[in-house]
């Protein structure tokens, strides 16, 4: 049996219409909608990129990492809990120790990793392209590289966001955090 209309009373008791009180969402929800967002972005990065050597794609590529390095909007969002993973990660870049926290790194990854992320980090792109900070190509493969299924990006910022909130590596503007 279908729920009330838009139009009926709300069944919470309000008195208002359903639509303007505890209706259900309608349309696409938002990871549709950072989906579709990335997509059309990665429309026009493959006009960007499509014509390059693979020489320079790899350049592209292996400039992905330290982007992060440039502006605190190219760092993801961090979870305010802090799991066990996160904290092994924290840990094993505050005390600078590269065999470790591997799997953290993975496990942290997939936990931020969501389209509404992606499409957040994809706009911080282009608004630095669009700033001049960031060259139109560079930008290209980020988009790309977000849009995909490559967590190289994302990865990376989350290296440099776990880096700067541990007070390891400076903020873009030059600020040490103390953790």
């Amino acid at each position: 049996m279908p729920g009330p209309g838009r139009n009926q009373p709300c069944a919470c008791g309000s008195g208002r219409k359903t639509k303007h009180c505890c209706g259900q969402r309608r349309g696409p929800s938002d990871d549709q909608i950072a989906r579709a967002h990335l997509a059309a972005l990665r429309y026009h990065a493959v006009e960007e990129i499509g014509d390059l050597s693979d020489d320079s794609l790899e350049v592209l590529w292996s400039n992905l990492f330290d982007l992060p390095r440039i502006d605190l909007s190219l760092h993801v969002t961090l979870p305010q809990l802090i799991s066990p993973e996160l904290e092994c990660l924290r840990e094993a870049i505050a005390d600078d120790d590269p065999d470790s926290g591997w799997d953290e790194l993975a496990a942290v990854s997939d936990e931020v990793d969501t389209p509404q992320q992606r499409a957040r980090l994809a706009d911080a792109i282009l608004a630095l392209r669009d700033q001049g900070r960031i060259g139109h190509t560079q930008a290209a493969a980020a988009i790309f590289d977000l849009s995909g299924r490559s967590q190289e990006l994302i990865t990376a910022s989350v290296i440099h966001a776990v880096s700067v909130a541990v007070g390891v590596e400076e903020t873009p503007g030059g600020l040490r955090l103390i953790a």
